[in-house]
């Protein structure tokens, strides 16, 4: 069995690859192999302060390697779905037998052989010390490898099925937000930690790199080159039996996974009785209120929705706030994170079909009903992304104390938010591309659901739209700086809100023309399975 799957990985592997497959693997494949070779190259080179310096960096970089195996997934969508183990649900294969199968095939992939390649600093850094301290590196990077992808495979595995539950949701949301934040520890790493390492300020880091599993290798070919072979056997017995108990919660997932459908339907719904009083709804009773409405509980209740727009305020922290955390001082930005958060709420959100597949039926089904799905889903759009911009728009300038800033901010946020409400569904509409169905994959990060590299490079142009459409307001407010009027700068207000509103209302149009004439076209899209 462990043969047939790993053929099988290949052989889809084989068949999948295209243009921007390819590409993807080139890229990520070169960047990985040159980290893995500096890994090496820190093993192998002395640095100021003996072995025992080089020990405490190796054991922080294999902690890295560790995170990046199952933050990457988190952070880009790229969770290895060749394989899934509802796939084999129906077939006669004992759970021991399809568990050890998919686990040799997870080690099939250019991640492996990089990683593989990084954990040979273990053996380089056991030649430093002479044969006996090499055998246990050349163990150690076997092991190593091993845990890193039964960790992988363990986490990624769990989430899957505690995504199945709200809560379990909530909590891959927090994950995703921890892991967007974890370039602040990237560049307090590569800033501060190498050197404090060196230098030997950080004790109780470099301690606890020691006891965590990703730097037991480090320790145990350490301890072998100097003599304390009690040390190396240990570690070795430790991770043998860490191991094994991966082993066991990947089969013990592996069976839920496979048996349990990870889509939960209505009947675990409380149906309201007839007659119950229903709550009041701010949104008129017409069917572009029904629509918004509608969306606005598809924002709430979709992991894969509530994903893309908590990516949209981490990328927004990313950009404004992280340098200050990481020693670089308060960027100019910050006063204009609401126009930041506006513009990107537009590019992750803007493949509404692709996020209901097939359901667009629904739509195409009624006639005349595209104006009333393309302005229920702007206002709906609206309503979630403009509390949390003007927000930011009214504090942020006056908190950093840049007051100057305010009336490019007013102008540009209502702007930006019409212009935005445009081209989410100009792109939904022009440019949506199929989601796996989450009936089949608990996890809103699963990789199949990746817009090709042409697409992409579409849709970031048609973002570029937004930035066309408020050219208005920053003629008004560069305008009102060279001609010293800050009226000027002022009118950009007024100017930003009737242009947003336009701006919303004619681009939507296009769109309402596009799903009418072409909506069948677009179903078939977004309903291929991925």
């Amino acid at each position: 069995m462990v043969g047939v799957l790993v053929r099988l990985k290949l052989r889809v592997l084989r068949n999948s690859l295209r243009g921007r497959q390819v590409a993807g693997m080139i890229v990520g494949g070169v960047a990985g192999l040159v980290a893995a070779v500096l890994t090496i190259v820190l093993a192998i080179v002395p640095i100021r302060g003996g072995t025992d310096i080089t020990v405490d960096l190796l054991t922080a970089v294999y902690a890295a390697w560790a995170a990046g195996w199952v933050l990457a997934p988190i952070a880009t969508g790229g969770g290895d779905d060749t394989l899934r183990p509802e796939h084999f649900a129906l077939l006669p294969i004992g759970r021991r037998k399809l568990a050890v199968g998919l686990l040799a095939a997870s080690f099939v992939g250019v991640t492996t052989v990089v990683s593989l390649v990084a954990f040979l600093g273990l053996l380089f850094y056991g030649l430093r010390f002479g044969p006996g301290a090499a055998l246990v590196g050349l163990v150690f990077t076997v092991l190593q490898l091993a845990f890193v992808v039964l960790l992988y495979r363990v986490v990624m595995a769990a989430l899957g099925a505690l995504l199945t539950s709200r809560k379990g949701k909530e909590l891959g949301i927090i994950l995703v937000a921890l892991t967007g934040l974890s370039g602040v520890g990237v560049n307090l790493a590569i800033n501060s930690l190498g050197p404090a390492i060196i230098n030997g300020r950080v004790p109780g880091f470099v301690n606890v790199m020691h006891v965590l599993p990703s730097g037991w290798g480090t320790v145990a070919v350490h301890a072998a080159g100097t003599g304390s072979w009690g040390t190396a056997l240990g570690l070795l017995v430790a991770m043998l039996a860490l191991i094994a108990v991966l082993i066991a919660a990947w089969g013990a997932l592996l069976v839920r996974q496979a048996t349990n459908p990870s889509f939960r339907g209505a009947s675990r719904t409380k149906v309201r009785a007839e007659g119950a009083r229903v709550r009041r709804s701010l949104l008129p009773a017409t069917p572009v209120g029904a629509v918004a409405r509608k969306e606005l509980f598809t924002w709430w209740r979709d992991a894969r929705r509530r994903v893309a727009l908590l990516s949209t305020l981490i990328v927004g922290l990313v950009i404004t706030v992280v340098p200050t955390l990481s020693g670089g001082g308060r960027p100019a930005i910050v006063p204009y994170l609401g126009v930041v958060v506006v513009f990107f709420a537009c590019m992750q959100s803007g493949n509404l079909y692709g996020f209901d597949g097939s359901s667009l039926w629904h739509t195409l089904i009624v006639p005349g009903a595209e104006r009333a799905d393309i302005r229920g889903r702007q206002v709906a759009w609206a309503l979630i992304v403009a509390p949390v911009a003007l927000v930011l728009a009214v504090v942020l300038p006056g908190a950093v104390g840049e007051t100057g800033a305010y009336p490019w901010v007013l102008g540009l946020v209502p702007a930006l938010l019409g212009a935005g409400a445009g081209v989410l569904m100009l792109q939904s509409v022009f440019l949506a591309y199929p989601l796996p169905d989450q009936r089949k994959s608990g996890s809103p990060w699963s990789s199949g659901g990746r817009p090709g590299c042409a697409r992409l490079l579409m849709m970031l142009a048609t973002s570029l739209l937004m930035v066309v459409g408020v050219l208005p307001v920053l003629a008004l407010g560069i305008a009102g700086v060279v001609a010293d009027l800050p009226v000027l700068q002022w009118i950009g207000v007024p100017v930003g809100i009737v242009l947003g509103g336009v701006l919303a209302w004619w681009w939507g149009d296009i769109a309402r023309k596009r799903l009418a004439a072409r909506g069948p076209e677009l179903l078939a899209t977004v309903s291929k399975e991925r």
